[in-house]
C-alpha cells in the first residue's frame, strides 16, 4: 500500500465506479469520491468497494469541485492521485508506482501518465497518441487549472517524472450518452476558441504556473488549430487522425471515434462559433449576452 489518497468526482457513474475502485487494488490508502448527489447507485457500490463518499453540490466545473476537494477533505497522505469515475490503472502502472514511487526524488512533485482510450469496448492503438497527463502529485504542491474544457493540474512547486505505463480512459455509456455530452462539451469549447481570438474571459491562467511538457505541447497545436478556417480545420483534422495516424486499423470502433470525437464534434463547434458570429459579430458584449441567453452560460 502506497501513501496515496485517490480522488474521483462522480455523477451517477454507476456504471463505471466498481471498475475504477476495484482495479485500484491496495494501491492506496484512502480513497475518497465526491459525489454530486448522483440518482443511480453510485453511493452505494463506491461505499461496497471501500471508498469514502463525500456528497458536494457541483461548483460549476471539474475544476472548482476537485479544487474544493483538495482544499477541504483530510488529506493524511503525501500523494494526491486523480482519476476520473470511466479511468482505470492498468496492472502494469499500478506495479510501475509501487516500485518507483517510493524512491523518487524529493524534488519530483508530479507524475505524468500515458493514457489510452478504449471505445465501444475496443482498446484504440491509433488515438491519442501523444496524450500525457499529471494525474499524480504531491499534496500541497499541485492542483487543477479553471478552464472551461480540458482542464489539467499545475504544478506550484518542484519537478515532474514521467512513467512508462498507462492508464485507460474507458467509458461504457450509450452512444446517445456520448453525443448528449459532446453537444454540451461543443459549446465550452468554442467559447475557447473565442477567447482564443477575441479575449473574452477573463480568467486567464496564471503564466507562473508549471505545465506538463505535454500540455505544453498540445496547447500549442490548440492555438495553431485555432487560426485554421472553420469547418476545413475539422476536416482535415479527421483525415490526420485517420488516415495519416492509422486510425482506420482499429475497425469500426476506430471509425466511430474519429468520426464522432475528431470530425462531427469538432464541426459542431464551429458551427457553434459561426452562430455566435452571425448574430454578434465580434461584439464581445453581445457574444456574452447571446451565450448567457441562448446557453444559460455566463462568462
Amino acid at each position: 500500500m502506497q501513501d496515496i489518497t485517490v480522488i474521483i468526482l462522480t455523477l451517477n457513474e454507476e456504471i463505471h465506479i466498481e471498475r475504477c475502485i476495484t482495479k485500484l487494488g491496495n494501491l492506496a490508502k484512502k480513497i475518497y469520491v465526491i459525489d454530486c448527489f448522483s440518482k443511480d447507485n453510485t453511493v452505494a457500490i463506491a461505499e461496497k468497494y471501500g471508498a469514502t463518499v463525500v456528497r458536494h453540490k457541483w461548483e460549476g466545473n471539474h475544476a472548482r469541485q476537485f479544487n474544493w476537494a483538495l482544499e477541504n477533505l483530510k488529506i493524511e497522505t503525501k500523494w494526491i492521485l486523480r482519476l476520473d469515475a470511466d479511468e482505470y490503472l492498468t496492472d502494469k502502472l499500478i506495479e510501475e508506482i509501487e516500485k518507483r514511487l517510493p524512491h523518487i526524488d524529493n524534488n519530483i512533485s508530479a507524475v505524468v501518465f500515458n493514457r489510452k482510450r478504449a471505445f465501444m469496448g475496443r482498446l484504440l492503438k491509433y488515438s491519442d497518441k501523444d496524450v500525457s497527463l499529471i494525474r499524480l502529485f504531491k499534496y500541497g504542491m499541485a492542483k487543477c487549472e479553471e478552464r472551461w474544457m480540458d482542464e489539467h493540474i499545475i504544478v506550484l512547486e518542484g519537478f515532474e517524472i514521467t512513467f512508462n505505463h498507462p492508464f485507460v480512459d474507458d467509458n461504457r455509456n450509450t452512444l446517445g450518452a456520448f453525443t448528449d455530452k459532446h453537444n454540451n462539451y461543443s459549446i465550452r469549447e468554442a467559447i475557447i476558441m473565442l477567447d482564443n481570438e477575441l479575449e473574452i474571459l477573463n480568467n486567464k491562467t496564471d503564466t507562473s504556473y508549471k505545465f506538463s511538457k505535454e500540455t505544453l505541447k498540445k496547447r500549442k497545436k490548440k492555438d495553431k488549430y485555432a487560426r485554421m478556417p472553420l469547418f476545413w480545420r475539422s476536416f482535415f483534422y479527421f483525415c490526420f487522425r485517420y488516415f495519416l495516424r492509422g486510425g482506420f486499423l482499429d475497425g469500426k470502433e476506430g471509425f466511430l471515434w474519429h468520426f464522432l470525437q475528431g470530425w462531427w464534434y469538432r464541426t459542431l463547434v464551429d458551427a457553434k462559433i459561426l452562430e455566435i458570429k452571425k448574430n454578434c459579430g465580434t461584439d464581445k458584449d453581445k457574444i456574452k449576452e447571446y451565450i448567457k441567453y441562448h446557453y444559460n452560460i455566463e462568462l
